[in-house]
Formats: structure tokens, C-alpha cells, sequence
């Protein structure tokens, strides 16, 4: 599908992978709209790509809602949807201080695959009305998993859980939607350079980068940028989840 004049949606667009996502798209003609909880500093985004800012909790059904809404009322038919919102805190099952809050693993549980689950599913059913494109699709969904999902290390219980779940919604849900002209797909980054990790001191850095087998760096949010919109302009790429890691494999701490 081409991107130029379609309308995109791209979650947690405020920053890192999402901010990336939304910019590349910017650039190849899409009209974005910049969700993110932090309206803030989507709204810099935004601002920078000439698109729109929506203040939206992604794992809210009706904050959810309004946030499609909007985007559909500014820029037509969201036949984009780049779902990056995420967090992916640290904590064993069981700590020195007990075991983990079930709170803290309903969080993650609940920002990272119901936000990406609700999305989806609130696109999907907009898009259904919406006029086919040539070779009759109507959208792409792209989702956010990780190497976490098949290689998730100690302390990434809840994250890893999590995004496991994003990595087996993605078949079924690109089964389904096929009768729509939707296509469905994730992408599984390594580990990249987001603000969190370039908070990290240099050293730091340099030692995760050094994990990877080649090139011995860490990603750049650019780089998963690229694969996105890849994605939405292959049609033939449907029902995957594509590791992007450099030959990453986790260790397991």
C-alpha cells in the first residue's frame, strides 16, 4: 500500500520507536496522528511532521475510541496503524521484597498487548466501511513485540508475558481481518536506542551494543522506522512477526 495522503495512527508516537515511526511515515506522504498519553510531547511531535497530537490511554476502550475518531475526522479513513505504546519495567516473579504486585504485572499486561488488542480492534472495525485500494486492501496494522517474546530474560516475566501475547495475536488476527483487505504484522526489535537506553551511561551502552553479533551496535529507532513502512508497502507481507535484532538471541540475564 502507498503511504502518500493515507491516514496513519501511530501509538506512543510521543517518543522513541513511535516518534521514528511517525516521522518516516510524515515524510512518505501519510497524514499522522501522534497518540500518546504524554500530549505534551506528542504534541512536539506533531507539530514537527505537521500532523495531530490526541491525548490517549490505548488500553481504554473509550479513550480509545475517541482517539480513532479524531484521527479519522482530520485526515479520513486511519488505513495505518503502528501500535508502539509500551512499558516494560523490571521485576522478578519473585523479589527479595516477596513476590511481584499482581498490579504491576496487570500494568504491563495491560498497556502492552490489551492497548495494542484495543487499537486494532477499533481500526479493523473502521476500516471495514472504507473503499478498498488497489488489489482491494484497505489497511495495515503493524504491532509492536519483541525479542523478549521468544527469548525473555530474568526480571521480563510480566514484559516478556506480554509481548508474547502481541507475537500470537498477529496470525489470527491477520487470519480474520483478510476478508477486509487488512493486512497484519509485528515486528520483533532487539534492543534499540530509545531515550530509556540512551539515559544509560556510554559504557553501558557500549556493552549491550557489543551482545549483538553483528553490527555490534544498538538499533537505531530509524532502523525499525524503515521496517515499518516496508511493511505497510509489501503487500505480499501478511501474518508475520520479523525479528529485527541483528542476530540477536537473549541470554538469560
Amino acid at each position: 500500500m502507498e503511504t502518500k495522503g493515507q491516514g496513519a495512527i501511530v501509538t506512543g508516537g510521543a517518543s522513541g520507536l513511535g516518534a521514528a515511526c511517525a516521522r518516516a511515515l510524515a515524510a512518505a506522504g501519510a497524514k499522522v496522528a501522534v497518540v500518546d498519553v504524554n500530549e505534551k510531547t506528542a504534541a512536539e511531535v506533531a507539530d514537527s511532521i505537521k500532523g495531530i497530537a490526541i491525548a490517549c490511554d490505548v488500553a481504554d476502550s473509550a479513550s480509545g475510541e475517541t482517539a480513532v475518531k479524531k484521527a479519522i475526522a482530520a485526515h479520513g479513513p486511519a488505513r495505518i496503524l503502528v501500535s508502539c505504546a509500551g512499558v516494560g519495567p523490571a521485576k522478578r516473579i519473585v523479589g527479595r521484597e516477596g513476590p511481584m504486585p499482581l498490579a504491576d504485572y496487570e500494568r504491563v499486561i495491560r498497556i502492552n498487548l490489551i492497548g495494542t488488542f484495543n487499537m486494532m480492534r477499533l481500526v479493523a472495525a473502521s476500516l471495514q466501511a472504507a473503499e478498498p485500494l488497489a488489489g482491494g486492501e484497505r489497511g495495515v496494522i503493524v504491532s509492536t513485540a519483541s525479542v523478549a517474546a521468544f527469548e525473555g530474560q530474568i526480571g521480563q516475566a510480566a514484559y516478556a508475558s506480554s509481548k508474547g501475547g502481541v507475537a500470537a495475536l498477529t496470525l489470527p488476527a491477520a487470519r480474520e481481518l483478510a476478508q477486509f483487505g487488512i493486512r497484519v504484522l509485528a515486528i520483533a526489535p532487539g534492543i534499540f536506542a530509545t531515550p530509556m537506553l540512551r539515559a544509560l551511561p556510554q559504557e553501558a551502552q557500549d556493552s549491550l551494543g557489543a551482545a549483538v553479533p553483528f553490527p555490534k551496535r544498538l538499533g537505531e529507532p530509524r532502523e525499525f522506522a524503515a521496517l515499518v513502512l516496508h511493511c505497510v508497502h509489501n503487500a505480499y507481507l501478511n501474518g508475520e512477526v520479523i525479528r529485527l535484532d541483528g542476530a540477536l538471541r537473549m541470554a538469560p540475564r
